[in-house]
């Protein structure tokens, strides 16, 4: 959801690639995982498109955004159902 991945980007915004790592690796957080993956992707498409490289590299932007909700119906007693409202969100990185 967005909030679990907010207290996230809030401890990475503004820091060092490098530091950005390290942090994303030693949080115990499920969010961490999806976002360590877009930072390697941001930092190489600027190493690859700009020609920078990654140790100058900083994390100069970094929001969450609500995003859909997946609704999926689980079965109840007595023939019912119960919808489960699963949230996403939109993560923007800008290095």
């Amino acid at each position: 959801s967005a909030d679990k991945a907010r207290r996230v980007i809030d401890q990475i915004r503004g820091r060092s690639y490098e530091e950005t790592l390290t942090i994303l690796e030693l949080m115990p957080y499920r969010a961490c995982y999806p976002l360590l993956k877009l930072v390697y992707s941001a930092a190489a498409n600027a190493s690859y498109n700009m020609g920078s490289n990654e140790t100058n590299l900083v994390i100069s932007k970094a929001e969450v955004n609500d995003g859909i909700f997946v609704k999926k119906f689980k079965p109840r007693a007595r023939g019912r159902s119960y919808p489960i409202k699963r949230p996403t969100c939109h993560i923007t990185i800008v290095v």
